[in-house]
């Protein structure tokens, strides 16, 4: 594969490897290292990626692989909020419906938190990404009775906090 292939397939992922990575490292510096860190990797395995059916997800993959190499080098971090990347803007939105739903937003964001590590990688990668189970799959090396456990118990416990949090009034940051 040459240069300009690698970067018509591989580059365009970059935001998406760029998320994930931030997930997993909370901290920005960490999570572009990591990108470099894949990108070289990729690189060098470059004549072998034409063999490969989805480059997005062997790369997210890696991507998973290389932050918890990390991770566990510093033993355990919470994973901070993820959504600093994502535009949620639209033109016709009034300031106090942009407040609201940055509120709501936000309050979704801290109780996803408080899931364990495995079923807040998956809720992102399904529920925001938007990837289907075998990707997934392929992505966290977990089976898809697995990822569907703990999806279920994730969107239950989120569930349970928000029916909470209605009944008892939002909780102040």
């Amino acid at each position: 594969m040459n240069s300009e292939t690698f970067k018509k397939m591989v580059l365009p992922h970059g935001k998406k490897l760029y998320h994930f990575a931030l997930l997993l490292l909370k901290d920005e510096h960490a999570a572009q290292d990591a990108i470099q860190e894949v990108y070289l990797k990729l690189w060098k395995i470059r004549d072998d990626l034409e063999k490969i059916n989805n480059i997005e997800a062997f790369a997210l993959k890696i991507t998973k692989n290389w932050c918890l190499d990390k991770l566990k080098a510093k033993k355990a971090i919470l994973i901070e909020n993820y959504a600093n990347g994502f535009d949620y803007l639209k033109e016709n939105d009034e300031p106090h419906n942009l407040m609201e739903r940055d509120e709501k937003i936000k309050l979704l964001y801290d109780i996803m938190e408080t899931l364990p590590e495995q079923q807040r990688i998956l809720i992102k990668l399904r529920e925001i990404d938007g990837y289907d189970f075998d990707e997934i799959a392929e992505i966290t090396e977990l089976n898809e009775v697995t990822i569907r456990v703990n999806l279920s118990r994730a969107r239950k416990k989120i569930r349970e906090e928000l029916i909470k949090l209605d009944n008892h009034g939002f909780k102040k940051s």
